[in-house]
């Protein structure tokens, strides 16, 4: 496929880096001619300097022949007009980033008239996936499938764990709840397990299970954390705005620490329920003055990686039950874990998921299309949900007499509004929602690239 990037910053890198790893014909737009010399020798695609919102630098991109051009500049009204001049001029489907929560109700109002095929807003992904984890703070992430009735989410073994040492055909006797261990990773080393496996204490794992099974699994597993009554926020950003208002909706108490004083003020105006403080969230003595140690959970989401990794740490050490930090640069997550912090939320990685996902249903020829894609272990592991169709092959075998390609696992199976986390006797018809589990060193678009035959 032929995809324009208009914007070159850090969404719009990381969407250069996974198209072109996924062997799209990739070509960038943006004005600054050093971020697009950095792009040229990184990665293989073309580049274009100048005005994404231009039509001659639309036409020297060729836009006219482009199957999708995604506008992620960091100004949503340039965005939105890009979108606008490039259906005009010939593209066929158009992504728009839009961050600004005031034009929400426009872009519904006028989605067809723009032109716009998708937007996306990675604060409000954000701030989704955080309160998602603060519904249920024993895991250290959650990953929704079958419109909410299925779930991956991830855990830590520890030494005390009860998981520790135990092949996952006895899985059942400890967790007394149907579900599937698919992917575990070990000493950064990513593993689509079988029955013999065995856990080891330091394993992450990402577990499959009916939703309404999760409270039942995390009591059983005995990793029951307190429920989360109030939270601080450290950085008034976006981010935290779409968080303060589902949590203030929920019930939860809200405290966001901000320096800067009209944001403050803005915020005050915006959310009157929240506790809106004026202050460095990065000095110890107003964190503590604030009662940090007291309370449920921390967010740190301050435009600066390194601020929010040293308070994060802080509130680790002082045992805040659950703390999330968000970052911009994700290839030192891993370092950032061996620090004691478990929980990162990236909205670059999040917005760039959503439009992969958009871009490999674009690609599918028979019908089993992508309609849900989330990465686990820093994108070494996909989790796709497909919906299976009449040309979808072994329709009614049982899992048992199919043949997966290696690294490839059949995690959940929802039929007529039912899931069941499957078995080898279990099989899936046409209409069925399919959740597969796989390695990223093959991006899956069609449900049939699973099958070995």
């Amino acid at each position: 496929m032929h995809i324009i990037i208009v914007g070159d910053g850090k969404v719009g890198v990381a969407l250069t880096e996974q198209l072109s790893q996924e062997g799209h014909d990739v070509t960038v737009i943006d004005s600054n001619p050093k971020v697009l010399e950095e792009s040229l020798q990184s990665y293989d695609v073309m580049v274009v300097h100048g005005n994404g919102a231009s039509i001659s630098v639309l036409k020297d991109a060729g836009v006219e022949a482009t199957d999708l051009l995604i506008a992620a500049t960091s100004r949503d009204e340039i965005n939105l007009l890009t979108c606008i001049v490039a259906r005009k001029l010939g593209a066929k489907h158009t992504i728009a980033r839009v961050r600004n929560p005031e034009y929400t109700e426009q872009l519904v109002l006028m989605r067809e008239e723009l032109g716009l095929s998708m937007t996306v807003n990675p604060e409000f992904a954000a701030a989704r996936e955080i309160y998602h984890l603060l519904q249920f703070p024993s895991f250290l992430k959650r990953d929704s499938f079958a419109r909410g009735r299925v779930e991956i989410v991830e855990i830590h073994v520890d030494g005390a764990s009860k998981l520790a040492d135990i092949p996952l055909n006895r899985l059942y006797e400890i967790a007394r709840v149907r579900v599937l261990v698919c992917v575990v990773e070990r000493g950064g080393v990513v593993h689509i397990p079988d029955g013999s496996f065995t856990l080891r204490a330091g394993d992450n794992i990402y577990v499959t299970a009916e939703t309404r099974d999760l409270t039942k699994l995390i009591k059983n597993l005995g990793i029951v954390k307190q429920k989360v009554r109030d939270i601080i926020i450290v950085g008034g950003s976006r981010v935290a705005y779409y968080l303060a208002l589902r949590c203030l909706h929920a019930g939860i108490g809200v405290k966001i620490i901000e320096q800067n004083r009209a944001r403050c003020d803005e915020l005050a105006g915006l959310l009157p329920e929240a506790v809106i403080i004026e202050a460095d969230g990065s000095r110890q003595d107003i964190l503590s003055a604030e009662g940090m140690a007291s309370t449920d959970a921390i967010i740190t989401l301050t435009n600066i990686d390194e601020e929010n990794i040293v308070i994060a740490m802080y509130a680790s050490h002082l045992g805040v039950p659950k703390v999330i930090t968000k970052v911009n640069r994700t290839e030192y997550v891993k370092t950032f874990k061996s620090m004691g912090i478990d929980t990162f939320i990236s909205p670059k990685a999040l917005c760039c998921t959503d439009i992969v996902r958009y871009v490999r249903a674009m690609q599918n020829t028979t019908g089993g299309s992508v309609i849900t894609l989330h990465r686990m272990v820093e994108g070494k592991a996909e989790a796709l949900e497909f919906r299976a169709s009449e040309a979808t092959r072994h329709l009614g075998e049982t899992l048992l007499d199919i043949h997966l390609k290696p690294e490839i696992l059949i995690a959940g199976i929802t039929h007529s509004g039912r899931t069941t986390i499957p078995s080898g006797a279990d099989s899936f018809a046409a209409g069925d929602n399919i959740v597969v589990v796989t390695t990223s060193g093959r991006p899956i678009s069609d449900l049939n690239d699973i099958f070995a035959d």
